[in-house]
């Protein structure tokens, strides 16, 4: 790595105060060119101030900083000419085109005509965006405006490219391929500093640093940082985790318990006498268990344990989760449920159930229909064909039905920023017939579980992203629906506050409330008790998780650790015994048919090309894999079909 002084981005000491709040305190920091540094932290940490301030967009209270040669008090116009800058809200001209959003930005940052268009091509195809290059910016979902603010930040090559949070909401296809575009961007020495709630992607950043009340609490890299985890994690695969879970926090004192999808992390001090108290636990209960042994922290974990709040996801104490029977029937039912806008058809015949008391996950790609599908299901979009019900209402007659016994938080912001915390509370209150007391205890809960006891009297627009996700759930199930409808409710928030997301959740359906949750989060996808995924309008998959991963997955998977994963990436794919390959946080993941002849070849590559091998072993697949599977199945079947 350069020496500190070729640094294009420094820092020392560079604060930021609002009034008496320090955002941002004595941040010192450099990333050189060639280098991805990844600013990890929670909501509210200090993260956008941070690039805000380095871009020369706000004025740094004290300290001083360079980018690009330029001084951040005394040219901040010198930086705008020499980097990309993508912030969280989104830069787009909603009434225009897809391509004219595109092409406004590139006449912004002066790039040729001549070469614009191969650049725009290949933008565009990575994110999946060329079929949309007509449609208006303000007509697109949430995700695909957040990959086409991707497009317009990296149309020209700057020396410095600054990205707040820029795939949330992205589906993992695009991110994958994302990440490809920033390794090219290294090649022609471009430093790139990068914010993410996403700490897979954080595993791939040169360097992390762990920020939180505006201080740097750690900088180095993702090996360094996950010495920092404090203490050891047993790891226990089990079809029922989140049973094991509830078990091990009730029943074994000083640990902290995380739910994986069929895995349940225990961070421990003493790894032998957790192992085997848990083991005695286990069989005592009758609980099943494929698995338990020592795992590696993941960036995750040590982000938990680093900012000390290390949380359990299993919904409350065990017997106050388990003391209510979940009620028989079906909450939601749909049949050939169809929608067109105009010739497009976002939604093609569509059917499924899912009964009460069910987490029942619904992925896509961006732009494939589930938000779409929600809101017809919410009564807020009217089908074209077909039909269903919801709570036992036809969604075609009865939307104002529907609306009464539903909890809806959607996509977009729903809260209103002029408001303060409290009054936004009480409007959605005083919608649902919240009045008196009753109101006043829900306030009171909903505070507590956004976390905002403190801001209570804020108004809502000074909230970060991740405090307003939690206010805006929060808002959503104040009359405690039976049944909640969650679009993508953790894009861009951090690790806790995600945990405590899925606390509620796990709470609410052993209650019997049916949570019906779309996300990019493939973890997230793990929690599901069911798994329906939908592309191109069309139902291509649905199962549990585990099925899905059995039946979807036919080829096995080698997870591979090295020194620059990126840079082998290609050449790994062509190898003979290899189907496919893709980055998984910090490695890669190979498909192929024979583990120990792919792991051969990987061997031989890897020595040839002088790169150490720190492991190459069979994993499990994750619902990454099987949603990159399944999409690139499809993908492959419509290309021969139209060859043919």
């Amino acid at each position: 790595m350069a020496a500190p002084s070729e640094a294009v981005i420094q820092a020392r000491g560079l604060t930021r105060r609002f009034g008496e709040l320090t955002a941002v305190d004595s941040l010192d920091l450099s990333v050189v060119p060639g280098e991805i540094f990844g600013l990890v932290g929670p909501d509210g940490a200090g993260k956008t101030t941070t690039l805000r301030m380095l871009a020369g967009i706000m004025a740094p209270t004290s300290g001083e900083g360079r980018v690009a040669g330029c001084d951040l008090k005394t040219n901040p116009e010198g930086i705008r000419n020499h980097l990309a800058y993508m912030s969280q809200r989104f830069g787009l001209y909603p009434d225009l085109t897809v391509r004219e959003n595109i092409n406004f930005y590139a006449d912004l940052y002066g790039v040729p005509r001549s070469e614009r268009k191969n650049r725009m091509g290949e933008l565009l195809d990575f994110s999946r965006m060329s079929p949309f290059t007509t449609r208006r910016a303000g007509d697109l979902s949430g995700g695909m405006k957040q990959k086409l603010q991707l497009i317009c930040a990296l149309i020209h090559t700057p020396r410095v490219l600054l990205l707040d949070e820029p795939t949330n909401g992205v589906d993992p296809v695009s991110r994958r391929e994302f990440w490809r575009i920033l390794h090219r961007l290294l090649q022609q020495d471009v430093a790139i500093l990068i914010t993410t709630a996403y700490l897979d992607e954080a595993e791939r950043c040169n360097r992390v640093g762990l920020i939180n009340n505006g201080r740097l609490l750690a900088a180095g890299s993702p090996e360094e940082t996950r010495g920092l985890m404090r203490g050891r994690i047993l790891s226990v695969r089990s079809d029922q985790a989140r049973a094991v879970s509830r078990l091990f926090s009730r029943d074994l004192p000083s640990i902290s318990t995380t739910v994986f999808g069929d895995t349940v992390h225990v961070v421990c001090e003493d790894l032998e006498t957790t192992r085997s108290a848990a083991q005695r636990l286990l069989d005592e209960q009758g609980l099943p268990y494929r698995d338990i042994r020592e795992a590696m922290p993941s960036l995750e974990d040590v982000f938990v344990s680093v900012m000390g709040q290390e949380e359990s996801v299993t919904g409350g104490n065990g017997e106050e989760t388990e003391a209510e029977a979940v009620p028989e029937g079906i909450a939601v039912e749909v049949r050939e449920l169809t929608r067109r806008f105009g010739r497009f058809v976002a939604v093609d015949r569509v059917s499924f159930k899912v009964p009460r008391g069910e987490i029942f996950g619904f992925l896509g790609p961006n732009g494939a229909g589930k938000s779409t599908t929600i809101r017809m299901l919410c009564g807020l979009l009217r089908p074209s064909d077909g039909g269903g019900t919801v709570a036992g209402y036809d969604i075609g007659r009865e939307s104002e039905q529907i609306k009464q016994h539903i909890g809806y938080m959607s996509q977009k912001f729903s809260l209103y920023e002029d408001l303060t915390v409290e009054e936004n509370i009480d409007f959605y209150g005083g919608i649902y017939g919240l009045t008196g007391e009753r109101l006043a205890a829900r306030r009171d809960w909903a505070v507590s579980m956004a976390g905002l006891e403190q801001r209570r009297k804020s108004l809502t627009a000074v909230l970060s992203g991740g405090w307003r996700q939690r206010l805006a759930l929060a808002c959503a199930i104040l009359h405690e629906p039976p049944i909640i409808f969650l679009d993508e409710p953790t894009s861009g928030v951090d690790p806790l506050s995600r945990r405590r997301f899925w606390d509620l959740i796990y709470h609410m359906a052993d209650r019997g409330v049916t949570v019906f949750v779309t996300t990019h989060y493939m973890e997230e996808a793990e929690y599901c008790d069911r798994i329906a995924m939908i592309y191109h309008g069309k139902m291509i998959a649905l199962g549990s998780p585990r099925e899905l991963k059995t039946t979807v997955m036919r080829d096995r998977i080698l997870d591979v650790r090295c020194a620059d994963s990126q840079r082998i990436l290609e050449k790994v794919a062509a190898l003979p015994s290899v189907h496919d390959v893709s980055l998984f946080g910090a490695g890669l993941h190979v498909a192929c048919a024979d583990t120990d002849a792919a792991a051969g070849e990987i061997r031989n590559l890897m020595a040839s090309e002088g790169i150490p091998v720190e492991r190459i072993e069979p994993v499990t697949p994750g619902m990454e894999d099987v949603f990159v599977s399944l999409i690139e199945a499809v993908d492959r079947e419509e290309a021969e079909g139209t060859h043919g």
